[in-house]
């Protein structure tokens, strides 16, 4: 007997897995290993497959999608060999067969997907091709594990068409979050109205707090308006019925009376803001010469 007639021992790793012929018959349904095996020269061939993950990327191809839009879209593939026998009996090359199936895959799967839907729901449309390649590499004895979308590119005009909607729509949520803020600021004041109403003294307040934010700034000049309640004093005093007993100098010197007690009130509130000042000067209304109007409408009166 010669050195081919002696059988040989294979060493199989503890990922791969062999599958044996003898007389190109299938020795066993089953593939071989992993360890030792003993195959005997020209009678038995054998190949040995790795079942370890395999990965390849899908060519970056365009894909015209449902809605008639021309994308540049690549991915990737996960996947691995679960029955030796079928990937050998079944199948000339797997590996090959499976990236090429991939390919043809993508561009059959996105092309019954709208563009919204392409760039919204990526891992649906991974898991719907990954259905679809598992289904066909399931006779090859292969397991497609996952498949992910890698990159979508637009054309340039989309994009710009895309933008520009977007930046509208935040536009118009901007305008409607504005308007909801003036509506509550709306019921706020009508509020603040009634309240300030059923109590005066909270006008007066209201007066001497926007002197005092006026009287912090940098103006050179700060102007005290005539508050409105003096003109009641005049409608007072011309609605006074006469056959009450009231004679008009009484009504004049009770009017002259809550005159000068306003005017100096906001002399002292002048005083106050344009002495808490440092950085510029405060020139105040002279408010004798209103002083001395008065006097004169008395006297008319």
């Amino acid at each position: 007997l010669t050195a081919y007639h002696f059988p040989v021992v294979q060493v199989v790793a503890h990922y791969e897995r062999a599958v044996l012929f003898r007389l190109g018959r299938l020795v066993s349904a089953t593939a071989q290993g992993p360890g030792l095996i003993i195959v005997l020269p020209c009678l038995d061939r054998y190949r040995i497959l790795d079942l370890r993950t395999f990965t390849f990327d899908v060519p970056t191809q365009e894909v015209l999608t449902k809605d008639s839009v021309t994308v540049v879209v690549n991915a990737v593939v996960y996947y691995r060999v679960r029955d030796p026998v079928r990937a050998v009996v079944n199948v000339e090359d797997a590996n090959r067969a499976t990236r090429v199936l991939g390919q043809t895959t993508l561009r059959n799967v996105l092309g019954t997907v709208n563009l919204d839907q392409l760039l919204t729901a990526r891992e649906d449309i991974a898991a719907l091709m990954q259905e679809c390649l598992d289904s066909v590499t399931e006779a090859w004895g292969v397991k497609v594990e996952r498949v992910e979308i890698k990159d979508v590119r637009l054309p340039i005009q989309l994009q710009r068409a895309m933008a520009a909607e977007a930046e509208s729509v935040r536009e118009a949520t901007a305008k409607v979050i504005a308007a909801e803020g003036e509506m509550r600021a709306s019921g706020a004041l009508k509020a603040a109205a009634f309240e300030i109403k059923q109590h005066p003294i909270a006008m007066q307040l209201r007066y001497l707090q926007a002197m005092s934010s006026i009287s912090s700034g940098k103006e050179s000049t700060i102007i005290f308006p005539v508050p409105l309640d003096l003109l009641s004093f005049f409608r007072a005093a011309l609605n006074e019925d006469p056959s009450k007993g009231q004679s008009p100098l009484i009504l004049n010197e009770h009017l002259m009376s809550e005159i000068h007690a306003s005017i100096e009130s906001l002399q002292a509130a002048a005083a106050l803001s344009a002495s808490g000042t440092d950085t510029s000067e405060k020139r105040l209304i002279d408010f004798e010469s209103i002083e001395d109007t008065m006097d004169q409408n008395s006297q008319i009166v």
